[in-house]
């Protein structure tokens, strides 16, 4: 099998890390605040208090309150939900900073977690209960003003406060950081469970919370492949999703910042871009190179982060009312994999100005199919599966920390796959750069020997000594197909942005095993893929 190489530069990140110097970032939309705020908080130092807060139907939650010391009636104030499997104490940091410019800062642990009563809901109805309830008692117990609330979080804190702002109109302002949108496009994406994230979610739950008996049916469900019940995990899933609720998060007008990694293994982009382009409420979506919280980690340390110092900004133009450009800058701001610079957009469908559609071609002697304008025909491409090529995504939360920090994303030398388990199709070298900005789609006539099954699309750069570096993926299942009967598989890769430098090649692979995911395919079954007349293959790249 191939090497690895991006496997051993995880592992090694992981422990560089933990030595690794603060890093000099670049200055973002919210770097004009940054000396006002530091004015603040030589003149008005915050108190810190640690309290019990009471939720819905008696649950009481573990809390903090970071209070501003400026000796004003009112301030604005800022709730923060905690992450999955943390607890109130995740925010201090930060909340420090907001309460010395002005805030009172209200963070508490879910229920279900630590040493919060109740059960783990996963941002159900009982937790946006909590989240009213919360707001209830700031303003009944601190000077937090009424008609200036936001809301503020990363991962399970982003998507409660999502949730929030559909179900409480007394919210101005959420600023959501590694969160979701759809719950089960994120851990359930055309069919195929997302094992290694919903693995690592559902045992942090186990160690650090109690899991109700409704979680716990989700997760045998979804672990145990049941697809006859997927219409009652899909609707648990809707009620945890502010994709759901996008009509009344509208009505009720909060501004709402999103702010995401590219290679975000939990909460991918896709369910993200969708949904921001259908708010019509004052909006700004971020993504960056990275993994689930991986962007905005250093500032919970107190460090120089640009996500923080952004959703600082939005939080105080919408809160305090700070003239601070936050509203004027184009909203849609992405740092490219592999760069240290931003681009900025005024909609998520400007980020790419062209989109070319390559044609899939037959293989040649050396068992590798054309990637070109135009459609070749009548070929075939068959591969056996459940055995991994060594193409894949990587391992989640480690490969894209490597891509992050040291620029090394998943690796794999493309000539050494195995061609009876991965079909290739590769480019010509490009006399020019390619600037990949979006989603790549793959449309690809399959002819299966089993009625389910799984493939995974892997899109890479691939440089002169053939080495390929990951640009993009996607898994897709099928259900209930007639075993030797053709039909086209059309799905969209998690959107990016890449530059394939001149001279490089563009390659698409698929294989039907990847340690990132479950996949279905009976055991000696076969794929076979095709051109036909009536329908080509294509795969089509947005660029910019």
């Amino acid at each position: 099998m191939p090497a690895r190489p991006h496997r051993l530069a995880a592992l090694a990140l992981a422990t560089a890390l933990l030595t690794a110097a603060p890093l000099a970032l670049a200055p973002t939309a919210g770097a004009a605040a940054t000396g006002a705020a530091t004015a603040r908080t030589a003149a008005s130092p915050s108190t810190l208090r640690f309290t019990d807060i009471p939720g819905s139907d008696g649950v009481v939650l573990k809390g903090n309150v970071y209070e501003s010391g400026d000796g004003a009636a009112h301030h604005p104030l800022l709730v923060l939900p905690s992450s999955w499997s943390l607890n109130d104490s995740e925010y201090l940091a930060q909340a420090k900073r907001f309460a010395d410019a002005g805030y009172v800062v209200v963070s508490y642990t879910p229920r279900g977690f630590w040493g919060s009563g109740g059960q783990i809901e996963v941002a159900g109805p009982p937790d946006l209960a909590d989240l009213s309830r919360v707001i209830d008692w700031a303003l009944a117990h601190t000077s937090a003003d009424p008609s200036r609330i936001g809301l503020a979080g990363i991962s399970y804190g982003a998507g409660i406060s999502l949730l929030g702002a559909a179900f409480d109109p007394r919210i101005k302002a959420v600023a959501g950081m590694s969160g979701w949108a759809d719950l089960a496009d994120s851990l359930f994406s055309d069919e195929t469970q997302h094992l290694q994230s919903a693995g690592a979610l559902a045992l942090l739950g186990y160690l650090t919370g109690r899991p109700g008996d409704e979680l716990q049916e989700q997760l045998t469900r979804f672990f145990g492949s049941d697809y006859a019940d997927e219409a009652d995990l899909r609707a648990w899933a809707a009620e945890r999703s502010a994709a759901h609720y996008l009509d009344r998060i509208n009505a009720n007008g909060a501004a709402i910042m999103l702010a995401n990694a590219w290679g975000d293994s939990i909460f991918p982009p896709n369910q993200l871009t969708d949904f921001y382009q259908r708010l019509t409420v004052p909006k700004r979506l971020e993504l960056r190179p990275g993994d689930h919280a991986t962007a905005e980690a250093t500032g919970l340390l107190g460090l120089p982060n640009d996500v923080w110092t952004d959703a600082r900004a939005w939080l105080d133009h919408y809160l305090l009312g700070t003239d601070n450009g936050i509203d004027r800058a184009l909203p849609v701001h992405i740092e490219p994999q592999l760069q240290d610079h931003y681009e900025d957009y005024p909609s998520w469908q400007a980020v790419s100005s062209s989109t070319t559609r390559l044609g899939l071609g037959g293989r040649d002697l050396l068992g590798t199919g054309s990637l070109a304008p135009g459609t070749a025909t009548g070929w075939r491409t068959p591969i056996g599966t459940n055995l991994d090529s060594g193409a894949d995504g990587g391992i989640a939360i480690l490969s894209n920390l490597a891509e992050q920090f040291l620029k090394v994303p998943p690796l794999v030398s493309v000539p050494l796959l195995p061609r009876p388990v991965a079909a290739v199709w590769q480019s010509a070298p490009y006399g020019t750069a390619q600037r990949v900005r979006g989603a790549a789609r793959v449309h690809l006539s399959v002819t299966p020997s089993a009625a389910r099954g799984s493939l995974i699309a892997y899109l890479y750069d691939v440089d002169a000594l053939g080495v390929g570096r990951l640009v993009g993926h996607a898994p897709y299942t099928f259900l209930d197909r007639t075993p030797g009967r053709a039909f086209t598989a059309d799905f969209p890769l998690q959107a990016t942005a890449y530059d394939v430098p001149a001279g490089h090649r563009l390659a698409l692979v698929v294989d039907t095993v990847d340690p990132l995911y479950i996949t279905h395919n009976p055991a000696f079954s076969t794929l076979t893929f095709g051109s036909p007349t009536t329908d080509r293959s294509w795969i089509s790249i947005p660029l910019r």
